[in-house]
């Protein structure tokens, strides 16, 4: 069967936080156990501005799932029942290395496509020992993200709120996220020393190309954003 990449992302008011967080606890499982379903995460968000433990932000949440086309789970359609936005976005792996949770969820497709919106994952879990040496070195990746040539939303995402960190970015063509990663000063000196000091138990870091994005992008911060809107 074929099997699709999708990211959902939800708004939701602040009487039901505590609702969403016996949420967390109940429906990781039942999404693992869905017919169809090959892999599934329900994360936390951050607004994007700092990748920091103090970046939380309590109102948006979001899952990553591989299934079956075609089949979405019923907990998907639940969470949208109870958000005041929601953002669906359908993806298409073009690169993926390393793992999530022991997995290679994200299995590269035959597609040969270089234009168009592209969406990049990273998700880390950090060893203990050099969390503290991690986050001082975030706020001038962060920094210079802001004001990145081609990029169309960023949030910070993750499983818990301090060792299991992730970034979600959304740029306007390869070309534009190629140059962030590999010709800004920042970050080039983020990954040298990713290399340098080991500060990663585990880690991601996919590709894909956008496909499609249905609902509100506002919710992916897209209103935030300075830049126009592509269409």
């Amino acid at each position: 069967m074929d099997t699709v990449v999708t990211l959902h992302v939800w708004r939701v008011p602040t009487r039901k936080i505590p609702h969403v967080l016996a949420r967390m606890a109940t429906d990781r499982a039942r999404l693992r156990r869905h017919p169809g379903v090959r892999f599934a995460k329900l994360l936390g968000t951050g607004t994007g501005t700092g990748f920091g433990p103090g970046d939380v932000d309590a109102t948006r949440w979001a899952a990553l799932l591989v299934h079956e086309k075609d089949k979405t789970p019923r907990a998907i359609e639940s969470w949208t029942d109870l958000s005041t936005a929601h953002a669906r976005v359908d993806l298409e792996p073009i690169a993926s290395r390393g793992t999530w949770s022991g997995h290679q969820p994200f299995q590269k497709t035959q597609t040969t496509r270089t234009d168009g919106m592209v969406l990049a994952l990273t998700r880390a879990r950090l060893k203990p020992s050099r969390a503290a040496t991690f986050w001082r070195a975030i706020p001038p990746v962060a920094a210079s993200l802001r004001d990145a040539p081609g990029l169309l939303a960023r949030f910070g995402v993750g499983e818990a709120p301090i060792g299991w960190q992730g970034t979600v970015t959304v740029w306007r063509s390869t070309t534009d996220l190629v140059g962030f990663a590999y010709r800004q000063p920042e970050h080039r000196a983020a990954i040298a020393r990713t290399a340098q000091v080991d500060w990663y138990a585990e880690e991601l870091f996919a590709r894909f190309a956008v496909c499609g994005i249905m609902g509100d992008r506002g919710v992916l911060g897209w209103q935030q954003m300075t830049r126009s809107d592509p269409a």
